[in-house]
C-alpha cells in the first residue's frame, strides 16, 4: 500500500469513528458557535461573490482536520456540483455555496475584506489550536489535510 492509500485508510477509519461520537460533533458545533460570535462581533464585509470558494482565482487553499471532516460528513446531505472541474470548491453553486450550514471553519473565516485579512488570522490560529486539542481530548487521530484532497480521500468528490 502507498503512503497516499494508507493515509486514506486511516483518515476514513478516523472520521467514520468520529462522526459516530456524539461529543465529537457537540464539541466541533461550539466551536462553530464561538466563530460566529466572533463574526458577528466583528463584522467583517462579505460582498457574496464567491471568490472565497474559488481557491486557484483566488490564491489561497482551504484545509481541515479530521474532527471538522466528520462533522461535515455527518450532516452532508448535498452532492457537489455536477460537472466539477476540480477547480475550487466542489459545493460551490454560482456565486453560493451548497453546504454553507456544515461548512468548515477556514470558510466560516475566510473574508475577502481586506480589513479582516489580520483578525481573521490570529482567530484562525486561535480555533485551530482548539479542535487540535479536541482531537487529543476526545482521543481522535489528527489530519491536516486540504480540502478536496480529503473529500477526494472519503469518497465525496472527486479530486
Amino acid at each position: 500500500m502507498n503512503d497516499t492509500s494508507s493515509i486514506a485508510g486511516e483518515l476514513i477509519a478516523a472520521v467514520v469513528a468520529a462522526k459516530g461520537k456524539p461529543l465529537v460533533l457537540a464539541a466541533v458545533a461550539e466551536i462553530y458557535a464561538a466563530i460566529q460570535g466572533e463574526i458577528d462581533a466583528r463584522k467583517p464585509v462579505c460582498a457574496i461573490s464567491g471568490k472565497c470558494c474559488r481557491f486557484e482565482e483566488y490564491g489561497h487553499r482551504l484545509y481541515v482536520t479530521t474532527i471538522e471532516l466528520a462533522a461535515f460528513t455527518a450532516q452532508l446531505q448535498a452532492e457537489p456540483v455536477e460537472n466539477w472541474n476540480g477547480r475550487g470548491c466542489p459545493f460551490q453553486a454560482g456565486k453560493l455555496c451548497g453546504v454553507h450550514a456544515i461548512r468548515p471553519m477556514g470558510c466560516r473565516l475566510f473574508f475577502c475584506d481586506p480589513a479582516s485579512t489580520d483578525w481573521q488570522q490570529t482567530r484562525y490560529e486561535r480555533f485551530h489550536a482548539e479542535l487540535k486539542h479536541l482531537h487529543a481530548r476526545l482521543d481522535v487521530p489528527y489530519f491536516y489535510l486540504e480540502w478536496r484532497a480529503a473529500l477526494a480521500m472519503l469518497g465525496v468528490a472527486d479530486h
